[in-house]
């Protein structure tokens, strides 16, 4: 079972991001490292320590279950974007390794999904 991240634009041919839950929860491990935190460690993902403690304009994708829940507005998926981008371009920078290839590559479709949902002034929707 997986996940997809697309616009709430109703075209099937929008683009799309998609993972196995398994990814999706490394994927989001890696940038709440980049973000100077562990995911494990925050409520709702193991820990408690609560996301008040947090500033970072990738809660609403961090925060938030796998499936279901609420869709991200378009002023979500504006700040989040720039973030995102800055964290693939520090990811670019390290030492090749085949997991984080992969990130990258998640990174930037997540970008596209981000810009077409901005730009198209529609939600992201997790399914």
């Amino acid at each position: 079972m997986g996940l997809t991240l697309f616009p709430g634009d109703g075209d099937t041919s929008s683009p799309d991001v998609g993972w196995s839950c398994i990814g999706f929860n490394a994927f989001r491990e890696r940038l709440a490292q980049a973000e100077g935190f562990n995911l494990p460690e925050m409520w709702g993902f193991g820990g408690d320590r609560p996301w008040s403690d947090i500033s970072t304009a990738l809660e609403p994708l961090l925060d938030h279950p796998d499936v279901g829940g609420d869709n991200l507005s378009t002023a979500d998926c504006a700040a989040m974007l720039p973030r995102l981008k800055a964290i693939t371009g520090e990811w670019q920078e390290e030492p090749d390794e085949p997991l984080l290839q992969q990130h990258i590559q998640d990174a930037q479709q997540l970008a596209v999904v981000l810009r077409f949902c901005v730009d198209e002034g529609v939600e992201l929707i997790f399914l």
